[in-house]
């Protein structure tokens, strides 16, 4: 799709995308962290991820010890 000569990319087929970058499927997870050095306790992020990868971006995180939450999208549009 363009804009006033500006490609905007594929449209969105879905409502949820992988935050994975370069990956375009849909959301199965929400991945709700925080860096304890820069965010209070009640501050979470949430990153997206598809099936194939979820452990990748889990790993991510935990690897340097952000706390973690993983729950489903579903889980996610319940929260809002």
């Amino acid at each position: 799709m363009t804009l006033g000569g500006i490609n905007l990319g594929a449209p969105m087929e879905h409502r949820h995308t992988c935050s994975r970058a370069g990956c375009r499927d849909a959301a199965a997870w929400g991945l709700l962290w925080r860096n304890p050095k820069i965010h209070t306790p009640d501050r979470r992020k949430t990153w997206l991820a598809c099936d194939e990868h979820r452990e990748v971006l889990a790993s991510f995180l935990s690897d340097r010890s952000f706390p973690l939450e993983i729950v489903t999208v579903g889980e996610l549009d319940e929260q809002q």
